[in-house]
């Protein structure tokens, strides 16, 4: 019998944001989509607050909607990211691609999966989705939704991620960790160097 999704993915502080991200596995990749240059809790409530705006994720009418007007969903006030265009174009990428490769539907994205290499693979080929978040992908994937193909064990990271992230006290325990490392990096550094925004 196949491990039940979570209740909710606690990385937002709203229930109902947590939830979707746990339900919609394109409310998830959209959420690591937004995850730059914004605050975690901010960029994993894009999500939710843009199916509240245009009334769905699905990848397929994402995709179809016309550009100017997802730009406008996303530059509403409150806007969903400090650069909505540039994110608004990212988001329609990345559904264009689960449309043409996965017929619409963000799961099998994993759950078509044959190996961990190959989870690694998909995520990876996923526009917007880089090296460090696909693994902090294929932690959530294997630690949250209970998906590990084969050799996941080989690809998921060793260290802290958001996937080990299972309360409001773990997220708050992880980033006051990721605080504290980027602040040791950048004493390291003399104080020179930008945190990234990915998890």
């Amino acid at each position: 019998m196949p491990n039940a999704a979570p209740p909710l993915l606690p990385f937002t502080g709203n229930d109902e944001a947590d939830q979707l991200l746990a339900d919609d596995p394109n409310a998830l990749l959209i959420g690591f989509v937004l995850d730059q240059q914004v605050s975690l809790q901010k960029a994993f409530s894009g999500p939710w607050e843009l199916r509240r705006r245009i009334g769905t994720l699905d990848p397929a009418r994402i995709t179809a909607m016309d550009p100017a007007a997802l730009e406008d969903a996303f530059k509403t006030r409150p806007a969903l990211h400090r650069f909505p265009a540039n994110m608004a174009h990212r988001t329609q990428d990345l559904c264009a691609a689960i449309v043409r490769d996965y017929g619409g539907d963000a799961g099998r994205v994993w759950r078509e999966a044959v190996s961990g290499k190959d989870l690694e693979a998909r995520l990876l080929a996923l526009p917007g989705i880089g090296e460090m978040k696909a693994k902090t992908l294929i932690a959530i994937i294997g630690k949250r939704l209970g998906v590990k193909p084969p050799g996941w064990e080989e690809v998921v990271p060793k260290h802290p991620t958001l996937g080990d992230v299972d309360s409001p006290q773990a997220l708050a325990a992880y980033q006051a960790g990721k605080r504290a490392k980027k602040a040791a990096l950048r004493a390291l550094a003399g104080g020179g160097g930008r945190a990234n925004g990915e998890p």
